[in-house]
């Protein structure tokens, strides 16, 4: 029938083929960019308050020439 198929490899309609990888673990492009949407939409929409609390001081007036007088 013909050569032998190597290892890691198919036959189909004639043609050897590698065979298909496991994809497991990894995240596709479209995932990342839905995942970053997704946490800007977050941000969006109900704010990141906590991560960036600021306690704002009161002001310090400041010396000024006319204030003397």
């Amino acid at each position: 029938m013909g050569a032998r198929v190597p290892e890691g490899y198919h036959r189909v309609r004639g043609h050897v083929r590698r065979n298909p990888r496991a994809r497991a673990g990894k995240l596709g492009g479209w995932t990342v960019a839905g995942l970053v949407a997704g946490v800007w939409l977050w941000g969006q929409v109900f704010g990141f308050d906590g991560a960036a609390a600021t306690v704002e001081e009161a002001p310090q007036p400041s010396v000024s020439v006319s204030a003397g007088r």
